[in-house]
């Protein structure tokens, strides 16, 4: 069985010409949720957007593995397939597209072959019913109209539909209230197990009180400048990054 760690090795990343991330050095283990924490502006979204290949993010000198296979030389599509799996900050809306067809063809794709329709059909029913949606929720055009929190619900729904093996969650608890985030973490905590790395983007503390994690990373100026356990994160809350900003080296 391939090794499912991401470890990524001096990630340099280039937005419009301009240097973003200035060498990232970071590895998420199967089975782990890995917070990376930092203030805005620090590379965070970055990171997460150059991992799923999103074409304006140019990789400009670094290494990224998992399962075996050089990511960087995938295309977006075929890292999906290898088993990652990125949810946005900002989803886009796709008039015309409904939920339920997209996530069909999203699951034929990352699977390779086309999953009958009853297997499909009670799939969805059962993960909706688990993150509290409605079933005509189904049926909406996607995005289309949503609020954030269920912009969120749908993006675990995706998860939970196409079961990867890397989990990259770019600001999930963005816009929410309380009982949403509640829902939204309770479904990630639903899938977490020993297949199932995560890569959990945030700055702010609030989503880690329903999401335990077992990795903390701290992010600023384009480097994980520290790397401790969930403690790390309560440091955050009461101290804030200036310590970090006042480094010469980040």
């Amino acid at each position: 069985m391939p090794d499912t760690t991401l470890v990524i090795e001096d990630l340099h990343v280039d937005v419009d010409d301009k240097q973003i991330l200035r060498g990232v050095d970071l590895t998420v283990e199967a089975g782990k949720v890995h917070a990376l924490m930092g203030p805005n502006g620090s590379g965070k979204s970055t990171l997460a957007y150059a991992l799923a290949g999103h074409p304006r993010y140019r990789v400009t000198g670094g290494k990224v593995t998992f399962k075996g296979e050089d990511v960087l030389d995938l295309t977006a599509d075929e890292r999906a397939r290898l088993g990652m799996f990125l949810a946005m900050q900002y989803p886009v809306e796709v008039p015309g597209v409904s939920v339920t067809n997209f996530l069909r063809t999203a699951m034929n794709a990352v699977r390779g072959e086309d999953v009958p329709v009853r297997e499909f059909a009670k799939d969805l029913r059962e993960q909706m019913r688990l993150l509290d949606m409605d079933p005509r929720f189904a049926e909406r055009n996607l995005n289309e109209g949503f609020s954030g929190g269920e912009k969120k619900r749908h993006e675990i729904l995706q998860m939970a539909l196409l079961r990867p093996e890397l989990a990259i969650l770019d600001e999930t608890d963005s816009g929410l209230d309380v009982d949403a985030l509640r829902v939204v973490a309770e479904g990630v905590n639903g899938l977490r197990g020993p297949g199932l790395g995560v890569l959990l983007i945030t700055h702010y503390t609030r989503i880690l009180r329903y999401i335990s994690p077992d990795v903390v990373h701290v992010m600023v100026g384009g480097r994980v400048v520290e790397t401790g356990g969930p403690e790390l994160a309560d440091q955050l809350e009461s101290e804030g990054y200036e310590r970090w900003r006042g480094d010469p080296a980040t």
